[in-house]
């Protein structure tokens, strides 16, 4: 399905009738991996899934955006189905959009909250990646001299795609910009104020989001549960699916 939202063609997928579900992809992926929860939870629920802007098959911005201009798509995105309230369930960069949602002042409420693998915690640099980024930052006003650009035009590029991570190398200009507004946003200050019943679903073998987040949100969000995917990285949901399947149905009450 497709339709405009704050002017960007934007692709989702809806299944189900009932109560509003939304599911929010994380960076670099799409809507559709949420195949198998969708076909679950559509059982109960109306589950809206949209590719979020620059991913998928919806547009990428005009500007780049930060944590907060997505969490106003999604409140556009919402704006047609007029809920009353929604359950939430986010993977990645999902989760951080679902954070930044409980700061406002909502048309609906949030009855329950999925965070699978979840961004938004910012981590702390070690003293070795702190040098690293002064000597990038060093090398980058260097390579950013007229007469140095032009003596070695690629350099600058080089050097940004041998830091940049491969979501950084593999995006396009303004998704870059986008990534780095997006990843140095810390939201843990948000966490104490989530008020609907959360389940957090991680793997205990992700490096991209690792467990201590999980165990932090768990401790700092007043009614939340852990969940450990024994082995699963990052796409826990996608690496144990049947056992995803069951956590997330039971928690719903799917039968």
């Amino acid at each position: 399905m497709q339709r405009t939202v704050l002017g960007l063609k934007t692709e989702y997928t809806e299944q189900g009738e009932g109560e509003v579900m939304l599911m929010l992809h994380g960076w670099g992926s799409r809507a559709s991996l949420f195949e198998g929860l969708i076909g679950l939870c559509s059982k109960k629920y109306r589950v809206i899934a949209p590719d979020m802007p620059g991913f998928g098959g919806t547009e990428e911005p005009k500007e780049p955006w930060d944590v907060e201009k997505y969490a106003d798509f999604i409140l556009e995105f919402l704006k047609p189905y007029a809920p009353k309230s929604v359950i939430l369930l986010g993977h990645s960069f999902g989760g951080r959009v679902i954070l930044k949602l409980t700061e406002r002042e909502l048309p609906f409420e949030i009855k329950k909250i999925i965070l699978i693998d979840s961004a938004g915690i910012k981590p702390k640099k070690s003293p070795k990646q702190k040098l690293s980024l002064a000597c990038y930052k060093v090398g980058k006003a260097v390579l950013s001299l007229k007469p140095v650009k032009a003596a070695f035009p690629d350099a600058l590029e080089n050097l940004r795609r041998k830091r940049g991570s491969a979501d950084y190398n593999s995006a396009s200009p303004i998704m870059r910009q986008t990534l780095v507004k997006v990843v140095n946003e810390d939201l843990k200050h948000d966490l104490p104020n989530v008020k609907a019943p959360t389940l957090l679903i991680w793997g205990t073998a992700d490096t991209a989001t690792p467990l201590k987040d999980a165990e932090l949100m768990e401790k700092l969000i007043p009614d939340a549960g852990l969940v450990k995917v024994e082995g699963a990285g990052h796409y826990s949901f996608l690496q144990a699916p049947e056992y995803v399947a069951r956590v997330v149905a039971s928690f719903l009450n799917i039968n």
